[in-house]
């Protein structure tokens, strides 16, 4: 595949991207840019780094699936980091979009602990805003609580340490960058890239609710674009759609739709090369808002593997057709420099006064518990255990009606009517389970609000959250936006009438019916202190739980080739040639890939023959290759390698070649590799 590169000016480039999917004139880019450079200056940085994890035997996360273990690599997960600063008065906010399933507690803390070592308190859990794309195809065990380990048989240090190291990295990157920018906002509408998966619970809204989204989906696409010099140069695009293009039976790590949404705008159309060191030329971060009832499987009907990765190519291309139409158009330039406020909320514990709650009296949230329908998974995206169903579950309904309820009437009132199948809050207390002492955090970026939520908020929750914050701070619903999956997780954020159907949705809004109202009451606290100018006390900071993990995968023991073969061998040997548009197909004799994760690195290449030296072309972030690893016998592992040839493919004569580490008896960790024959590719 040939990639345009910068070979013209970036300006060029970029504003031809933006006409092939339908942007014409560039009139309105020039008058924005003018408009903006007239507004006050803000410091901008873009930092991008590799935060992918185990990619075998580790359990990938989403699907609550024990069976889903990662047998190898699609796609390399990254984290993007944006710093805005005020020069006026030296505020500052971090904004980072992982490819990662959820964001935890154990990560946030890990990240502003490292960030305050090595820069004091520019950085702390106030300014600092961690957000997920939630993909389900990314490896698991990184928290610190164990619902979300039980699949992935326990915590993996590995996978929390590339996700943290990423994280960091792509912040310091951002840090270094840091120089005098344009922030310019835009909104558009994108349909045919969501569907509201939970028809029947939205139904059941308010009439406001139900009027501000008439197809029951949330099409609004967000852009916050930075420009230095007249030349974009960074994206931050939101826009509500589930990462469960990839289905429950992939096996593959993968970035998911708005992983390939950000890799098709920085890889494939602007030629970044993301071994280079600095990937920084153009960093594009596609995050989610109020994703939670919105399903990109139109069809409301699970995908299948392999057909799965076309489906998940197609949304992405969506989304990023979407955001790409919205570089040149006018917007709004952000003024007015930034402001951010946390706080920790136990939401196990809230007391919500009746402005919230919508009947006019005073309720209470409560220990957390799981619904029946919970259990059953999400229909339309991915079922979980068989047995259970999202709606009625009378078993489980006569358990809560005659046990759970019968013993606290106060869970009643604040649970009732979920259908309980595990209390949470109980088992709390002789093990964390989940996390009850939560971040409620609200960034301001000019005239752009982003409610940090540690949910999946529905498009109905998500409206009464926007809603509350623009009342109080005078601004358009529009440009408040519900940064979901940010900083910890609890689970699903349901509006009370939704909850009462008891969809997956309400059986996963685990602090019971008056879980939003809450969260709503916290939200107008911090919107009326940043409006006042005023700071709130921090609260409950949650325990550090990291010396309560349990690791229950079994380690790799030792590696050893085949017989007869040393590591490295290529078991089966590509074709003499090929052409564009078939698949090359080669296996080596290999080792397990959770010896080195090569991070920032790659575990092969696909190299063309330039006339004096070998060029890579490829490599195991790309979308054209997939890595899959499988154990042969005991000790044996088969390494296959696949490349999809591309349409545009340069003819020539190209090769393979396989990275690998082995552990040896000794526990010593040795380097071995291979190299494919050689083999010519034709169009």
């Amino acid at each position: 595949m040939d990639h345009p590169g910068w070979t013209a000016s970036r300006r060029t480039v970029l504003r031809g991207t933006a006409g092939a999917v339908g942007v014409g004139a560039l009139a309105a880019h020039t008058t924005t840019q003018a408009t903006a450079e007239s507004g006050e200056s803000m410091l901008v940085g873009r930092g991008i780094s590799d935060a992918t994890g185990e990619i075998a035997e580790c359990g990938l996360m989403g699907y609550g699936r024990v069976d889903q273990q990662a047998a190898g690599l699609h796609q390399r997960l990254r984290a993007r980091s944006f710093i805005v600063v005020d020069e006026a008065t030296s505020e500052r906010v971090v904004l980072t979009v992982a490819d990662s399933p959820l964001m935890f507690d154990s990560v946030h803390k890990a990240v502003v602990r490292r960030l305050r070592e090595r820069y004091g308190d520019l950085y702390t859990e106030q300014n600092v805003l961690l957000t997920a794309t939630h993909t389900h195809s990314g490896p698991g065990g990184y928290s610190h609580h164990f619902l979300y380990n039980a699949t992935t048989l326990g915590f993996h240090e590995k996978t929390f340490t590339a996700v943290t190291d990423g994280i960091v990295e792509s912040i310091e990157r951002a840090h270094a960058d840091l120089a005098p920018s344009t922030l310019v906002l835009t909104h558009g509408e994108l349909h045919g890239a969501s569907v509201n998966r939970s028809r029947d619970a939205f139904d059941l809204n308010t009439d406001d609710i139900r009027q501000f989204f008439p197809d029951a989906i949330d099409p609004q696409t967000s852009l916050l674009r930075v420009e230095r010099k007249g030349e974009p140069i960074g994206a931050i695009n939101w826009f509500p759609t589930h990462g469960t293009s990839m289905c429950g039976d992939n096996r593959l790590v993968s970035a998911d739709n708005k992983g390939y949404a950000a890799y098709r705008w920085e890889r494939e159309v602007l030629g970044a090369d993301y071994l280079a060191g600095h990937p920084d030329d153009f960093v594009a971060a596609f995050a989610q808002t109020n994703a939670g009832d919105m399903s990109p499987n139109l069809d409301l009907t699970p995908g299948t593997t392999p057909e799965d990765f076309g489906e998940t190519r197609a949304h992405g291309n969506r989304q990023f057709d979407a955001a790409a139409r919205q570089l040149t158009q006018s917007g709004t330039p952000l003024v007015g420099g930034v402001d951010s406020r946390l706080v920790y909320v136990n939401l196990s514990d809230v007391r919500v006064r009746p402005e919230f709650t919508g009947d006019g009296q005073e309720h209470s949230t409560s220990k957390p518990v799981v619904g029946a329908s919970m259990a059953a998974g999400s229909m339309e995206d991915g079922p979980a255990f068989p047995g259970f169903n999202e709606g009625e579950n009378p078993f489980w309904n006569a358990v809560s009606d005659g046990v759970l309820f019968t013993v606290s009437p106060e869970l009643a009132d604040a649970q009732a009517p979920k259908d309980c199948v595990a209390p949470l809050g109980e088992m709390n207390r002789i093990y964390p389970w989940v996390q009850e002492k939560v971040p409620v955090q609200l960034v301001r970026i000019g005239q752009l609000y982003l409610i940090g939520i540690p949910g999946e908020v529905t498009i109905g929750a998500g409206y009464r959250l926007r809603r509350t914050v623009a009342d109080i701070v005078g601004a358009d619903v529009t440009d408040v936006l519900v940064a979901g999956y940010s900083n910890a997780y609890i689970h699903y954020v349901t509006t009370p009438e939704e909850y009462d159907s008891q969809q997956y949705e309400g059986g996963s809004t685990l602090y019971g019916r008056w879980e939003l109202p809450a969260l709503q009451q916290v939200s107008a606290a911090l919107a009326t202190a940043m409006r006042d100018g005023e700071q709130l006390p921090l609260g409950p900071v949650p325990p550090d739980h990291s010396d309560k993990q349990l690791a229950l995968q079994p380690p790799i023991i030792v590696d050893a080739p085949q017989i007869g073969h040393g590591f490295g061998d290529v078991l089966t040997e590509p074709n003499e040639s090929y052409r564009a548009g078939e698949t090359v197909v080669i296996v080596f004799s290999g080792a397990h890939p959770g010896n080195a994760l090569h991070r920032n690195g790659t575990h092969l290449e696909v190299q063309r023959d330039s006339g004096s030296r070998w060029s890579r072309v490829h490599d195991d972030g790309d979308w054209a290759t997939k890595l899959h690893w499988a154990r042969d016998g005991v000790a044996a592992s088969t390494i296959t390698i696949t490349w999809d040839v591309p349409g545009d493919v340069e003819p020539g004569t190209y090769r393979v070649l396989y990275r690998g580490e082995a552990k040896t008896l000794t526990g010593a960790i040795t380097p071995i590799g291979g190299t494919s024959r050689t083999f010519t590719v034709t169009r």
